[in-house]
């Protein structure tokens, strides 16, 4: 290992969130697409399905996850005081909050209601984001001011909203709070927990099977009697979000207990091979119930999509910090550094395209020609995020 067990980031983390990250971009263009092979795309909520669009999130989750207990002990290691650790969770998620409702409500803009068409405030948006989040130098007297403005063209950009129904249109509204959104709250439960439990195994495991069983439970109808106050207090995605989330700390913390003791190998992939197996048993063994979807969230779809997480982590753990085998995801190594900047960029991608009412021949946008167009595209966001970190330009929240 090039990395401490104890603190340090884990080369296989940040391959896993690249590639994680390449594989989300690819999925997100589909909607360009014709004739995309029903395997690869969403399946719908009615159906008792998953392709491959419903793993890609899960598997980030479970990234999510990995990375926490090593981000907290580096706060701890560098001195920062528990009322700071709990600031900076609550600071991020905010941020992941408020970009999550605003890109939501973006899918519903309504540019015949607003003063300018939703392209352009879709570019505002990004633009604001990266006023308020880029990461700038110590020294850079500019900072404040551009935070500040950041946030008056978030304001300005809520003032003039309007989505939904064209013959009654509506504010902004929390709606479902976007991938963002629910990348927030699930990070805010888990990080907190984490906070809490440390690297105490049992309890972090016990904290994993209560958001998996909280998922079960709701499913089975035992929790019934809590509707009252769902609507106001709720574990999002009825525990199923944070279950993935939870289910990539129970991962590290199993890897740092084992770094410790000099354990480190082997020993761990069989590890995660076994937990991925006993989630893939409890995923297919709960589809008769209530099938597998993405859409519903079921517990099925959250056993199953864990257990892939799980091997596909042992696997990326295998080759790139055991066999060192790390150089064929160079290319994508700013999706792993730079994951936010990465995922903004096609939201200005696709408003310039469609202000220039430019589209592809439909020849390129079907089928395998298709597919392998919106591979390049991702492979290009990837590289146009590398290029513009290089001139300072990355988000970090």
């Amino acid at each position: 290992m090039t990395t401490s067990p104890a603190t340090a980031r884990v080369d296989s983390i940040d391959i896993f969130r690249a590639l994680t990250m390449f594989l989300m971009i690819f999925v997100n263009d589909f909607w360009t697409l014709k004739g995309v092979p029903q395997w690869m795309e969403h399946s719908k909520g009615s159906e008792d399905a998953m392709g491959l669009s419903d793993v890609v999130f899960p598997c980030f989750l479970f990234i999510v996850g990995l990375s926490i207990p090593f981000a907290i002990s580096n706060r701890r290691k560098k001195g920062d005081s528990n009322g700071i650790i709990l600031f900076h969770i609550a600071e991020r998620t905010f941020a992941l909050l408020l970009m999550g409702i605003y890109l939501v409500n973006l899918e519903s803009a309504l540019s015949s209601a607003m003063p300018v068409s939703k392209h352009v405030w879709s570019i505002a948006m990004v633009i604001a984001f990266f006023l308020i989040w880029n990461v700038y130098g110590k020294n850079d007297v500019r900072t404040t001011s551009y935070k500040i403005l950041g946030y008056i063209i978030l304001a300005a950009l809520a003032v003039v909203y309007k989505g939904g129904d064209l013959e009654n249109p509506s504010w902004m509204g929390t709606h479902w709070y976007g991938i963002l959104g629910l990348i927030g709250w699930s990070y805010l439960i888990c990080a907190v927990l984490y906070f809490l439990m440390k690297d105490n195994l049992p309890l972090i495991v016990a904290g994993w099977l209560f958001l998996v069983l909280f998922n079960l439970a709701a499913f089975a109808g035992m929790l019934d009697f809590l509707d009252p106050v769902r609507k106001y207090v709720w574990i999002v995605g009825s525990g199923s979000m944070p279950a993935f989330v939870m289910a990539g700390v129970t991962a590290s913390v199993i890897y740092r207990g084992l770094g410790a003791r000099g354990g480190l190998g082997q020993t761990y992939i069989w590890i995660l091979i076994a937990l991925g197996i006993a989630a893939l048993i409890y995923g297919f063994g709960t589809r008769p119930f209530w099938g597998i979807s993405k859409i519903r969230a079921t517990p099925a779809w959250v056993g199953i999509c864990s257990g892939i997480s799980f091997l596909a982590f042992a696997f990326m753990f295998w080759l790139v910090d055991l066999k060192k085998v790390r150089s064929w995801a160079n290319i994508l190594k700013p999706a792993g550094t730079a994951t936010l900047t990465c995922y903004l960029i096609p939201y200005i991608w696709y408003a310039v395209l469609a202000l220039l009412s430019f589209s592809l021949p439909l020849f390129l946008r079907t089928g395998i020609v298709g597919l392998v167009k919106s591979l390049c595209f991702s492979l290009l966001v990837i590289i146009i995020t590398g290029l513009i970190n290089r001139i300072g330009i990355r988000l970090k929240i």
